[in-house]
C-alpha cells in the first residue's frame, strides 16, 4: 500500500537554520534504510523537499500507516516536524475501478 508522508517544520527548526535539526536530518535517510524492514516498509519510492515551504514529502510502499508512524518517530522525522500520513492510490487503479462500476 502506498503512503505519502508530509512533514512540515517551522523556519526556526529548518535544517538550514538549526544545527540540531541539521544533525537529525543528515541521519534520516540512513535511518530509514536501516529500519525499513523492521517497520514493514517495502520500498521508499521518493523523498522530496520543498525548501521554501519547509516541507518534506516521502512516498513509501508499506504494510500500514501505524508502521509508517512508528518509523517517523524512530528515525526522528517527528522530532522537528508535524507529520501527516496519507494513503495514496495509483491513478490507473482508480480509473479502472471507476470504469468497472
Amino acid at each position: 500500500m502506498l503512503f505519502g508522508v508530509f512533514a512540515v517544520h517551522s523556519p526556526d527548526l529548518c535544517p538550514l537554520n538549526n544545527k540540531d535539526s541539521k544533525k537529525i536530518f543528515l541521519q534520516i535517510q540512513n535511518k530509514i534504510k536501516t529500519t525499513q524492514k523492521k517497520f514493514n516498509i517495502t520500498k521508499v519510492l521518493g523523498f522530496y523537499m520543498s525548501v521554501l515551504e519547509h516541507e518534506w514529502i516521502i512516498i513509501l510502499d508499506a504494510k500500514n500507516a501505524h508502521d509508517v508512524e512508528q518509523m517517523c518517530i524512530t528515525v526522528g522525522i517527528s522530532t522537528t516536524s508535524t507529520v501527516k500520513i496519507v494513503p495514496l492510490n495509483d491513478l490507473e487503479k482508480v480509473m479502472a475501478k471507476l470504469k468497472s462500476t
